[in-house]
């Protein structure tokens, strides 16, 4: 058996039932699957996409992209999702390291296209809404297929996905998840939503994130459930859909919860088809959590990352949801722990490690086993996040990972940002830490030396960095200093920065 076919058995059973509403379509399940085995029919004739090679998609959010995932689980073939808002040098790095044999874009992004095919030729593009130039439109693709689209040995045991992550070395790593691990993901999360094929799910989040594809949108889909779908988040969008198509379940970040419900519209939207709202990503502010619960939505949380799918610890909408600072409990079909440093589980509210085991962890970061070993002790995912457990089991998160930096729900390593800033000439050494934002929660800021006698401003090494990175990652501040906290060894510690910060924005001293 492969995932594809809880897509194929919701299809026996209710062939006209709406799998994924978009814009103004609507698939139902008979062509939801149809178009799923049209699909690997065609990348097998056309690409020869076999057990193990990787399809890589950048895209918005569409049904295709759904289609694409569940046509890669039919082949045992991976996908490799793309964060559209990457620099073209971030995204050729991961098709570089994913060694992806075809790319299905839509036009919107094209201008990855000319780099890509001077770096990496051998790479097949397929155009969703357009017919790249060497390449072939998506629907002219489907018209080629030809034969079956199956490939020998596929089973739930096959790598699916390769989601790359935001690296602490700089570069990002692709955490592998096999079919199985959605699978037992899906299952948690509709023991989470207490989730039925009479549910209607809104989904605004991308997909290249865990979050967004796999909170409530690929379990709704493995229920039978109809899924809409929006290529992107804007809070005029969602209100909307929530008043027009009566959504029940949906996933919000903080920042994406602070832009609704600061909005006009927010007050006079009726929310009554909700029966809850789920939220996560980092810590949740209570006032956040207080306005839905204001307007009669329970507020569900879910604590997990890329490297567990993403669902392992959460508040249950049946269970209890008075402990507004816990993320909840172990999921249904998975372990977690608080660990000290030597991997012993810890008492009660005794802060340690977070560590998370089961069939939704990843197996491994794609080419990376040194990084793979760190992560990955006896099948116990370390996650790096500091938190406790209380004497009732529930959990709690102190602190997010080591110097990472959340900005709008989008996960930002400082030492990318760094290796980026020390490419430029004058630039001797940097440090980047978060600071904190009323809009997107932090933004990164740069602490830098510049090379003596040198006089690079503030905004050109921001325009630097803006030729590698996402907009999102570039610092929002640069802050010019004579000499950086350091270790004994010389590296820069990143928490006396981020003390120094507050303290100068408490006492309005200059750095």
């Amino acid at each position: 058996m492969d995932l594809s076919q809880l897509i194929e058995r919701n299809a026996a059973f209710t062939p006209d039932k709406a799998a994924v509403v978009f814009e103004e379509q609507t698939l139902s399940y008979a062509t939801f699957h149809a178009r799923i085995q049209l699909t690997a029919c065609a990348l097998k004739s056309e690409f020869g996409v076999s057990r193990g090679d990787r399809v890589a998609v950048l895209s918005l959010n569409r049904p295709d992209y759904l289609v694409l995932l569940y046509a890669c689980a039919r082949l045992g073939a991976m996908l490799v999702p793309l964060n559209w808002r990457l620099a073209t040098a971030e995204q050729l790095f991961i098709l570089s390291d994913a060694a992806a044999k075809v790319l299905v874009l839509e036009r919107a992004f094209a201008e990855t296209l000319p780099a890509l095919e001077k770096r990496l030729p051998d790479t097949n593009v397929v155009g969703f809404d357009f017919a790249p130039s060497g390449g072939i439109a998506f629907d002219v693709l489907l018209a080629r297929a030809t034969g079956e689209g199956r490939n020998p040995n596929t089973d739930l045991s096959c790598p699916l996905l390769i989601v790359y992550t935001s690296g602490t070395t700089g570069r990002p790593k692709g955490a592998v998840l096999r079919q199985e691990a959605l699978l037992w993901n899906g299952v948690m999360s509709q023991h989470m939503h207490a989730l039925t094929s009479g549910d209607r799910v809104l989904t605004v989040l991308p997909f290249f994130h865990v979050g967004g594809l796999n909170i409530q949108t690929t379990p709704a889909l493995h229920q039978g459930a109809t899924v809409t779908i929006h290529p992107r988040f804007t809070p005029d969008a969602t209100l909307a859909a929530i008043q027009r198509d009566r959504p029940t379940l949906t996933v919000l970040v903080p920042a994406t919860i602070q832009a609704i419900t600061d909005h006009a519209d927010w007050a006079m939207t009726d929310l009554s088809s909700l029966k809850a709202i789920s939220t996560g990503s980092t810590i949740v502010p209570p006032y956040l959590i207080d306005r839905f619960i204001a307007r009669g939505v329970p507020v569900l949380q879910v604590y997990g990352s890329t490297e567990t799918c993403p669902v392992a610890i959460y508040t249950r909408l049946e269970g209890d949801l008075s402990r507004v600072d816990s993320t909840g409990l172990p999921g249904l079909c998975c372990e977690a722990a608080v660990i000290d440093a030597a991997g012993k589980e810890l008492p009660p509210d005794t802060p340690g490690e977070i560590a998370v085991r089961g069939p939704n962890v990843f197996c491994e970061y794609w080419g990376n086993e040194e990084a793979t070993r760190e992560a990955l002790h006896d099948g116990w995912y370390r996650t790096g996040d500091i938190g406790r457990r209380d004497g009732d089991g529930y959990f709690y998160v102190h602190d997010r990972k080591k110097n990472l930096i959340i900005s709008g729900g989008e996960n930002v390593y400082p030492a990318e940002i760094e290796r980026v800033l020390l490419e430029h000439p004058d630039v001797v050494e940097c440090g980047v830490i978060g600071r904190p934002d009323p809009r997107w929660d932090e933004v990164p800021v740069a602490y830098v030396i510049r090379r003596s006698g040198c006089l690079v401003g503030a905004e050109e090494l921001r325009a630097h960095a803006l030729k590698q990175l996402a907009r999102f990652k570039v610092p929002r501040e640069v802050i010019f200093v004579d000499d950086l906290p350091r270790t004994a060894l010389g590296k820069v510690q990143h928490f006396m920065l981020r003390q120094l910060q507050e303290s100068k924005s408490a006492h309005g001293d200059s750095f």
